[in-house]
């Protein structure tokens, strides 16, 4: 299945890696090589992360990573990468529609 990033979850990504890097910028390479690889297996399991729980909706799911949560949604063939967000942050719900 093909895996598309949204522009909204490339630039927090990008975010959050810039500010891991402000203290240790080999920890913020690390990170992303991190959630890219976790991304990566949806290809073969989508269906492999729980369901948003503010959502209830089978096809919104996602994967946690250590204090994030990357969003993603289930298409017929391919998967949208919607948003990363903090694991503690309230999850913005205009923010999926990016």
């Amino acid at each position: 299945m093909k895996i598309t990033w949204s522009p909204q979850a490339l630039r927090r990504a990008s975010e959050y890696a810039d500010y891991i890097a402000a203290d240790n910028r080999p920890a913020a390479k690390k990170w992303l090589i991190k959630i890219f690889k976790e991304v990566k297996r949806l290809e073969k399991f989508p269906e492999s992360a729980r369901i948003v729980p503010e959502l209830q909706d089978e096809t919104i799911r996602e994967i946690i990573s250590g204090n994030f949560r990357v969003i993603y949604q289930i298409q017929k063939n391919h998967i949208d990468i919607l948003t990363v967000r903090r694991f503690r942050q309230q999850l913005d719900i205009r923010e999926l529609g990016e």
